[in-house]
């Protein structure tokens, strides 16, 4: 090798080493917050894999620190993003109604939700195309990215539940208003707490069951305070914003960045709502089986008294979200949930329960249109 070609590799590998160590300088590390313990699926897969996805689709432009729930947990996650804190949060609006009359209009919908991956969908296009979702957003310098659902709900208790008469005079954990109101209408006591505060509550005999998903059992580890699991399906959990994104972080992306990062977030959503809705669920019937939990079937009085509140509840809700909170034409916007319900149940139908083949038709049915240079700014 000559001189002159041996200083020509030498400058080029001189040249590329520059490259990469500018391109490393350049990779940002976002500070993400699942809000939940490891053991639940909104921390792995629904962060873990939003994060690699993340990093995959941006070409190690943009990376993430998974934050524990020391530094920001689901109730404290609006003022941890609003003060820059989380940069990406798991951010669930039934938590704070005042401040989300739009979003929680549809978010309270929980006995509409029959399958998890079809109510998750609907969520997301709602929200996506909703203006006044968009300016609630805003007010809290949050950016919408994507929804999950849980599994159908079901009744977990310490105490045997099959009819009406069981439920009356307990007291139960609930996880949102529609669940409250469900609960009073059947003669439970219904309290409100974070899920965090189930366990506790359960063993010192606060409470005598939780309306819940029965993944519960894996995430919160329940199963050693639960004797009992009604199997009445009771809806779906959808008041989630899977990743929100600070104000601050989005305006300094790139609009190929924030493309990536909705993209990341509905692959994210599939995989947990796949993981919580589905197969979280099965894994927690064993564990309750083994443990001694027993499954009980509910008596028809119970199952009759779905339907019949449902159908009550839709009319009182639009009533209660336009005199209470002054959102306008709240049936009609509920009527616009229930068709995009029912579009996505027949989407999911036909393209089966695969996470990606979902996520691919969330990106082309919701996001094909989006411009990103200007959406959430």
């Amino acid at each position: 090798m000559t001189n002159h070609t041996l200083l020509k590799t030498v400058a080029i590998a001189v040249t590329a080493g520059s490259l990469a160590l500018a391109s490393h300088a350049q990779a940002r590390e976002l500070r993400m917050a699942p809000g939940v313990p490891p053991a639940h699926p909104a921390y792995d897969p629904m962060f873990t894999q939003f994060a690699e996805r993340l990093e995959e689709k941006t070409n190690g432009e943009l990376t993430g620190n998974l934050m524990g729930t020391e530094v920001a947990n689901i109730g404290n996650m609006r003022n941890a993003i609003r003060s820059g804190l989380v940069e990406a949060g798991l951010f669930l609006p039934a938590y704070f109604p005042a401040d989300l009359p739009e979003i929680n209009l549809v978010g309270d919908m929980a006995f509409l939700g029959t399958t998890p991956h079809a109510m998750a969908a609907a969520v997301t296009e709602y929200i996506v195309t909703c203006a006044e979702c968009q300016e609630e957003l805003k007010a809290l310098g949050i950016v919408y990215t994507s929804s999950h659902a849980s599994d159908l709900y079901r009744i977990l208790s310490t105490k045997p539940v099959r009819s009406l008469d069981d439920l009356r005079g307990l007291r139960m954990r609930v996880g949102g208003p529609q669940y409250s109101r469900w609960a009073e209408s059947v003669g439970l006591t219904p309290a409100t707490m974070s899920v965090g505060e189930t366990y506790e509550s359960l063993s010192q005999g606060v409470i005598e069951g939780t309306i819940a998903s029965i993944a519960d059992i894996i995430s919160f580890r329940l199963d050693d305070v639960l004797n009992y699991v009604t199997d009445v399906e009771l809806g779906t959990f959808h008041s989630t914003i899977s990743h929100a994104i600070g104000q601050q972080a989005w305006d300094s992306l790139t609009e190929e960045q924030r493309e990536a990062m909705i993209h990341a977030s509905v692959e994210a959503s599939t995989a947990i709502t796949q993981r919580w809705g589905y197969e979280m669920a099965d894994e927690a019937r064993d564990i309750a089986q083994e443990s001694g939990i027993e499954i009980l079937e509910p008596e028809q009085d119970l199952l009759d008294a779905i339907p019949a509140f449902i159908e009550e509840d839709l009319v009182y809700a639009a009533e209660q979200a336009e005199r209470r909170h002054g959102v306008e034409d709240a049936e009609g916007k509920i009527e616009r949930f229930q068709a995009l319900v029912e579009k996505w149940t027949e989407i999911v139908e036909e393209i089966g329960d695969d996470p990606e083949a979902i996520a691919d038709a969330m990106k082309r049915e919701i996001f094909s249109d989006v411009d990103f240079a200007t959406y959430g700014s």
